[in-house]
Parts: C-alpha cells; sequence; structure tokens
C-alpha cells in the first residue's frame, strides 16, 4: 500500500510539472528555440578557419622571382592582399586593423639565385594585438613561401634544395573543418544551459507562486519531489538533445561515427549532472532572479570556459586544470567529439560517465540534504 501510494504521489507530481511546462512559454523557449538559434549562431558565425585575412605585400623587388612568389599570395585563398612598393603606407593600415599583417620581399631577394646555397628571407609582420589571429598569418605566410619554394625547386631544378616530399595525414576530421569540432562541443554546452537553467527555476518558482506550502502540507517525501521535479525536465532535455542532434547531422552535414544508443546513454549521465547542480541551485534560493543567475554563473560560464569546448585544457595553468574535473561539461565534450568524429571508444565513454554520474549523484544528495519539509 505503501509503494502504491508513493507512485500515485509521484505520478501527480509528475503530471502537475507537465501541465506547467505546458502552459509556461518560457519554458519551450529555452528547451526548443534557444536551442537551435545557439546551434545555428555556432554554425555560421563562429569559426576558428581564418579564410581571405586581409594583408599587406611590400614589393621592393619587382623581377621575376619576386612576381612569382607575389602572385603565390595574391592566388591563395586565404589571403586578401593589399600591394604596395613602401611599407610605410601600411603602416596607418594596421594601425587601424584594416590589415592583419604584411609580407615585405626585400629588394636582395632575387639574388639568391645566384647563390643556391642560400634562400633570401621575407619579412612578416604581425598585428599582435589579436594573437591568434598573427599565429594563423605567420603559419600561412610560412606554408605559402615554403610551396613557392617547392614549386620553383621542381620547375626550375635548383640545385641545394632539399628533396623532401611529405604527404600529410589527418584522422577523425580530414577536411579540418572547425565547424564539426564546434557544433560537436557546442552541443554540450546547449545542454548545459537547458539542463541547469531550466531546474534551477523550479523549485524558487514554487516559492514565488505560493505554490510550495502546499506541497509541504501534503504527504510527499523529499526524494519524492525531487525526482517529480527532475524526471520531465530529464525527457525534455532528452527531446531537445534529439532536435541538437538532427540539425547538426542534417543541416551542417557533422558526420556521427558512434552509436545513437551510446549518445543517449551519455547524454542522459551528463542530464544527471547538469539537472542535479539545477535543481540544487533552485533550493539555495527562492527567487528565481538570484537562481537565473546562478545557473549562469555557476554552470553555464565554467562549462563554457573549462569544459576543452573552446580552450585547450592541457594549455591552462595546473591548477585551473585540476578545477576542470569538477566540472561535467569537460566529460560530455570529449564524449560527443569522440561519437561524432572517431567513434564508439569505451574506455574513454565508460570513464567519462562514471564521473557525470557521480558528480549528479554528489548534487542530488546536497539537495536532499536542503529539501526540509517545513517553513523557515
Amino acid at each position: 500500500m505503501t509503494k502504491t501510494g508513493s507512485r500515485r504521489r509521484l505520478a501527480a507530481l509528475i503530471i502537475k510539472e507537465v501541465y506547467q511546462i505546458i502552459r509556461d512559454p518560457s519554458t519551450i523557449m529555452i528547451s526548443v528555440i534557444l536551442p537551435l538559434l545557439l546551434l545555428f549562431l555556432y554554425g555560421y558565425g563562429v569559426s576558428l578557419d581564418l579564410d581571405h585575412l586581409r594583408i599587406g605585400l611590400v614589393m621592393e623587388d619587382t623581377a621575376p622571382d619576386a612576381q612569382s612568389l607575389a602572385k603565390s599570395f595574391t592566388d591563395s585563398r586565404y589571403f586578401d592582399v593589399k600591394i604596395t612598393r613602401d611599407r610605410r603606407e601600411l603602416i596607418p593600415d594596421i594601425e587601424r586593423g584594416k590589415i592583419r599583417g604584411f609580407v615585405v620581399i626585400p629588394s636582395y631577394f632575387s639574388d639568391f639565385r645566384s647563390r643556391p646555397d642560400k634562400i633570401a628571407p621575407i619579412q612578416a609582420i604581425a598585428d599582435g594585438s589579436e594573437t591568434n589571429t598573427a599565429n594563423f598569418f605567420q603559419y600561412y605566410v610560412q606554408g605559402t613561401f615554403g610551396n613557392w619554394l617547392t614549386q620553383e625547386a621542381i620547375s626550375s631544378n635548383l640545385k641545394g634544395l632539399p628533396r623532401i616530399e611529405i604527404q600529410p595525414r589527418v584522422w577523425y576530421n580530414e577536411q579540418l573543418q572547425s565547424r564539426y569540432f564546434l557544433l560537436s562541443g557546442a552541443l554540450a554546452i546547449i545542454m548545459t544551459l537547458i539542463g541547469t537553467l531550466l531546474t534551477a527555476l523550479v523549485v524558487s518558482r514554487e516559492w514565488e507562486r505560493g505554490t510550495m506550502e502546499a506541497l509541504i502540507a501534503t504527504p510527499v517525501t523529499p526524494w519524492e519531489l525531487i525526482a517529480g521535479k527532475v524526471i520531465p525536465y530529464f525527457i525534455l532535455g532528452l527531446v531537445s538533445m534529439t532536435i541538437c542532434v538532427f540539425a547538426t547531422v542534417i543541416v551542417f552535414g557533422l558526420p556521427f561515427e558512434g552509436s545513437l544508443l551510446v549518445l543517449i546513454l551519455v547524454t542522459s549521465a551528463f542530464l544527471c549532472s547538469a539537472l542535479g547542480l539545477g535543481l540544487y541551485i533552485s533550493t539555495l534560493s527562492k527567487s528565481q532572479t538570484l537562481s537565473y543567475q546562478l545557473a549562469v554563473v555557476i554552470g553555464f560560464l565554467p562549462a563554457f570556459i573549462l569544459s576543452g569546448f573552446l580552450f585547450e585544457i592541457f594549455s591552462m595553468p595546473t591548477w585551473i586544470q585540476f578545477l576542470t574535473h569538477f566540472i561535467p561539461a569537460r566529460y560530455f565534450v570529449q564524449c560527443l567529439q569522440t561519437l561524432f568524429l572517431v567513434g564508439n571508444v569505451w574506455p574513454l565513454i565508460l570513464g567519462n560517465i562514471a564521473f557525470m554520474l557521480l558528480i549528479g549523484l554528489l548534487f542530488f544528495a546536497l539537495t536532499r540534504h536542503k529539501t526540509i519539509k517545513r517553513l523557515e
């Protein structure tokens, strides 16, 4: 009789929460509209690939060799080139950000043909105010110059140049599309925002609407109250994840090498940690505004910065790397990028699932400790 009564109470709480979700437009906005909006922003608006980088090219030498090298830069899809004879003309452009660097072909450049044992240098000056762009600029210039040297060696049979043929191979993301890397990781950030934000408001909303007193007066146990709040949003999170995965694969052409069942398993483990964190935040505050702010600061921002989604974890200070082990999104990002681009790598997936479940259980235990059926 006790088990039957418990099941009835839990079912009633779930039904109540489902009706509340249906009647609340903000919930549908957060769970459906916001994920698609963020997904399209990441898919179309964010890219780590630099194409058509605006640069300057100073032609101090106009000999055929220099003209051939200049053509290599102007024909490259990576550069939009502004050509001049005097580097001083480019200083105002680089100061205003109109170009991100310039290449100088010195006046003695063509003399290296008479000295085949030496290669005349070119100068690459980058705008260091944007470090990533400056690094890309230097790498692209080196690559373009290296390709030109190879072509010259083939066409002119220059002696003294190394005859080494490099055959690069890239695994898992052969086209080196940063969009593939970003979208698979963005799903983790989106689900963090959904899972944490939705449940961060459920208990505080009850207090603001004055319905928590009625729940306290019922024979509902704390664990039933927690389960009744979490289960509907867990299902809603899975639905939202399904929509996002469908959009990334169909609209953006993101490859999926893993198993759908494993994806569901990984998502379920992550939702346990995200929903647990959101529910714990909700029990700490009786204000929806404060709960929302805490969800963004405690849930979303650490996931965005410390999950490895955009910033490489191993390049962070050691103590920051240690803190990332307490961020559930770190494990979810690794799982998603592996499932989409590599496949079912079970040692990595099982270990990450275990950590996410452990963090989720910790938050649910803390929530149970704070859920006391009395008015304070």
